[in-house]
């Protein structure tokens, strides 16, 4: 596979080059951002969504933007993420050099993220790049005054390689240094379960990011008012409709590594608690009504 040259490869501050990085075989963990885990940053549906997600506090903002023409990008899309995350960090700890310049073939993704390798998986992963490249993100999140946004979009640019019959040759993604940064700490990744691919709904992958973030391997667990759950999701469904579909999680105990459970405070509003699974063989952890 030709490769091009360093000297043409500039970022887009002009300041400095970026040298091109061929992913590694997707034998790997995966893990993730823990910004993106613990922040609203994507839509939640698969049908398009035009309106923007707005959250704010604690002093932190996340502002996400995107275009009549391909909507805001997905927590499906994200998994394109996940993958460059999981490579980023691979290749660090086996000493490596890194880049934000990304060249890899579709297979190589598609295969990693659990999804088919058809024509037609092909043309969504080349939407699902669309819409990464053209959903605009500001964030005050690691700006230290607080005040300050950082405005990215979650791939700077990204194109498809061929040789001179046209054959194709895979594809090359320049991440944000927003982004990039954040993987390259290892405090901010974290490793996720292979079964979240295979998750379903939008809720319930968005949900398991935020369990895995917050609950990590505690013992005591952690829990969540409903209501806080509704604000950090950036959900556009009515509060009525998100808190049926937390419940219908917490029956179908689907998210990997994790035991979940409902409980009602004496204020009449609803919590959800979540405690690790314990490993094979070891005692099962008592689970609140």
């Amino acid at each position: 596979m030709s490769r091009v040259k360093r000297a043409d490869r500039t970022e887009a501050h002009g300041a400095g080059q970026l040298e091109l990085f061929r992913a590694l075989p997707p034998i790997m963990a995966p893990r993730d951002a823990q910004d993106l885990m613990a922040y609203p940053f994507f839509a939640l549906g698969k049908s398009r969504r035009v309106q923007p997600i707005d959250f704010r506090a604690g002093g932190v903002q996340v502002r996400v933007e995107g275009t009549l023409e391909h909507g805001l990008a997905t927590i499906w899309d994200a998994d394109i993420l996940i993958w460059a995350a999981s490579q980023i960090v691979e290749a660090r700890d086996l000493g490596m050099r890194t880049s934000r310049l990304m060249q890899a073939t579709p297979y190589e993704i598609l295969t990693f993220i659990g999804r088919g390798t058809s024509l037609r998986d092909y043309q969504r992963l080349k939407a699902a790049l669309d819409r990464l490249q053209s959903t605009s993100v500001a964030t005050s999140i690691r700006e230290t005054t607080g005040r300050r946004l950082h405005r990215f979009s979650w791939i700077n640019e990204w194109k498809e390689l061929a040789n001179a019959e046209g054959k194709p040759l895979g594809l090359e993604l320049i991440l944000p240094d927003w982004f990039y940064a954040g993987v390259l700490e290892e405090a901010l990744v974290l490793t996720i379960d292979p079964a979240y691919f295979r998750l379903g709904g939008g809720i319930e992958r968005w949900l398991y990011r935020l369990v895995r973030k917050h609950g990590g391997r505690q013992k005591g667990g952690w829990h969540f008012a409903f209501q806080h759950l509704y604000l950090k999701s950036g959900s556009m469904a009515r509060y009525s409709d998100f808190a049926l579909d937390i419940r219908r999680i917490v029956a179908r105990q689907s998210l990997p590594g994790y035991r979940l459970s409902v409980r009602l405070r004496a204020d009449g509003h609803e919590t959800l608690t979540f405690l690790p699974r314990p490993e094979p063989g070891a005692p099962a952890c008592p689970v609140g009504r």
